[in-house]
């Protein structure tokens, strides 16, 4: 038995959530085309034959603007201090520069094993691949490189076999029964960002939180949610709730059909809008709006 807990790191909007929710063969994180849409580490699990891989898949490596994404970049440093493996995310759509080239060594040299998953290779010209490739080596990155494809799962078997060959051997991690270390009241939050992540322009979904109110079970087997989607100026309270509280009820669906779907039962969906302005430099707001 080989296992072991990976590290998935890379630029923000890199791919990293989506590719995790593949390995893993369930969604454990959110995805949208936003940078910044994870903004915790989130276990997900694998459990292959005669390996388990531990997936910690962690905010996307953004230039710190408030205290919350010091908070995001400091659990990323605090993640690839204690795992067996570093799997750097890059976005190969998106070309490859110096700074790529820069922030990739710093994580694929430190002394821990490592590989590059290149990803988004379904929606970029093949010829860019070899080349981009070689950049990399002529930047001293001496790891393997998997160009792959979560959409369409192009080499993902063979990631998955690498990085089960590459974990020490040793028992397993985790129960077989777990998938994340993210509870339910975790995910329903995550499940009402990601909506609003895909709904609005890019002024609002970064200085949203969700919170959950209530999440309860009636004996009908329904779940009770009340939610506030906390926001930081009166403006985007207007923008998010809509006319005539058209935007709120369009996301509110949204969300209310992907809650279904992840717990399996019908859901009673309450949802508020309510401002903290400059929540995410506020310490003790940023605790309990994230950090569920």
């Amino acid at each position: 038995m080989r296992s072991g807990y990976i590290a998935v790191v890379g630029r923000a909007n890199a791919g990293k959530s989506t590719l995790v929710n593949v390995l893993v063969g369930e969604k454990v994180s959110i995805v949208s085309p936003r940078p910044q849409t994870t903004r915790n580490s989130i276990i997900g699990v694998m459990n292959g034959e005669d390996c388990q891989l531990v997936f910690v898949d962690t905010p996307g490596i953004f230039k710190s603007a408030t205290k919350l994404t010091d908070i995001m970049m400091q659990t990323v440093a605090d993640v690839v201090k204690d795992v067996d493996f570093i799997l750097y995310v890059h976005d190969g759509h998106g070309g490859f520069s110096e700074a790529d080239a820069e922030l990739m060594k710093k994580y694929t040299s430190c002394g821990v094993p490592a590989a590059v998953a290149y990803t988004k290779t379904d929606i970029m010209p093949k010829e860019n691949i070899l080349s981009d490739v070689k950049k990399m080596y002529e930047n001293g990155i001496r790891c393997d490189i998997f160009p792959v494809s979560a959409r369409r799962g192009t080499n993902i078997s063979k990631l998955k076999k690498f990085l089960a060959e590459s974990m020490p051997e040793g028992d397993k991690l985790m129960p077989d029964d777990i998938v994340s270390d993210k509870s339910e009241k975790f995910m329903i939050a995550e499940i009402m960002r990601e909506k609003i992540l895909l709904e609005f322009d890019d002024e609002v979904p970064h200085g949203v939180a969700v919170a959950v109110n209530r999440f309860e079970k009636n004996e009908k087997g329904v779940y009770d949610i009340n939610l506030d989607i906390v926001c930081e100026k009166p403006n985007h309270k207007a923008i998010l709730i809509g006319k005539g509280g058209g935007a709120l009820k369009r996301v509110s669906t949204r969300a209310r059909e992907s809650m279904e779907k992840f717990l399996g039962a019908k859901v009673f969906l309450t949802v508020f809008v309510r401002v903290e302005e400059d929540w995410r430099n506020k310490n003790s707001l940023i605790r309990s709006l994230v950090i569920i």
